[in-house]
């Protein structure tokens, strides 16, 4: 009895399929592999907590995915995810980085700049039409120091931000909140990092906060999808690219939702006429597998 189960096991093992790991390549077991909850990818467990290590360590946990670039639902790792595959300590740094980030792009809360004190200050921002926010008056509750809700420097009053920069005692003044439509590095509208454009498209996104905008003006372009901004006003014809480009890229985003709107009109008769068919062969399926129940001998 002994030896038909080890030589079964035997077989079992043999016939055990592989699963090519599209991340190192090799070739592993089904018990090695690690399926992700969002998307149902596949990979070794082993790459994949490498993957998650790697990312954590270097500081990108605001939104962590996939590693297949080409996964068609762009699966999401969720934190109880993370949780089981990595070190606690790569953990806790995980839920630390992770916060610091959130509280750093939420417009709305900020840490204290007191040397020690790390107090979530809420920030009430008041915004100067589509560009920026003005400076506000921020007070912690715990030290009760008084901070400039943009430069986090000591409340400065009529001053700017960029006054307080050049009347600061080091020589690196650092960059201009508010600089020149011509300059080579200018500050997100949003969450105020530098960012630097050599050429090319007006059109910018913040790699951190995402945030699209005019290089020019700094007008926001989130919801400028047909980019009309660039017809008309001071930024007229700046995009940076021909008209004839930017007509193709409109012409392809209307292209897209008229495409899905006429798919949908199309498909939808075919739909109805299909759907008492299809509810047909489920209900015979299941009539059929009732009877086999049925038929089998207790």
């Amino acid at each position: 009895m002994a030896a038909y189960s080890a030589s079964r096991n035997s077989v079992d093992l043999a016939i055990d399929p592989l699963i090519t790991c599209r991340l190192c390549l090799l070739e592993c077991s089904l018990q090695d592999m690690y399926e992700l909850r969002d998307c149902k990818c596949l990979y070794c467990e082993k790459c994949v907590r490498m993957y998650l290590s790697v990312l954590i360590t270097d500081g990108n946990v605001l939104y962590i995915t996939c590693p297949d670039a080409m996964c068609k639902k762009s699966g999401q790792i969720q934190p109880l995810e993370i949780e089981s595959l990595v070190e606690p300590k790569m953990f806790e740094r995980y839920k630390r980085l992770k916060y610091q980030k959130e509280i750093d792009l939420d417009p709305n809360r900020t840490f204290c700049p007191e040397n020690g004190c790390e107090t979530i200050c809420h920030v009430c921002s008041t915004s100067t039409g589509e560009t920026s926010s003005r400076p506000t008056p921020v007070e912690c509750p715990s030290c009760g120091l008084q901070f400039c809700s943009i430069c986090k420097s000591k409340w400065h009053g009529a001053q700017t931000c960029d006054e307080v920069m050049l009347h600061g005692k080091h020589e690196d003044f650092g960059i201009p909140y508010t600089n020149t439509e011509d300059a080579s590095i200018k500050r997100c509208p949003v969450c105020h990092v530098p960012i630097e454009r050599n050429d090319g498209c007006a059109q910018m996104m913040c790699k951190r906060c995402k945030h699209v905008f005019c290089w020019y003006c700094l007008t926001s372009l989130d919801d400028d999808f047909l980019l009309r901004h660039y017809d008309k006003g001071p930024c007229k014809n700046k995009l940076g690219h021909t008209r004839a480009s930017v007509i193709w890229h409109r012409t392809q985003v209307v292209g897209i939702f008229a495409g899905f709107g006429v798919l949908l009109l199309v498909a939808s008769p075919f739909l109805l006429l299909a759907a008492p068919c299809i509810l047909c062969c489920k209900c015979k399926v299941c009539k059929c597998c009732e009877e086999e129940d049925e038929v089998l001998p207790t």
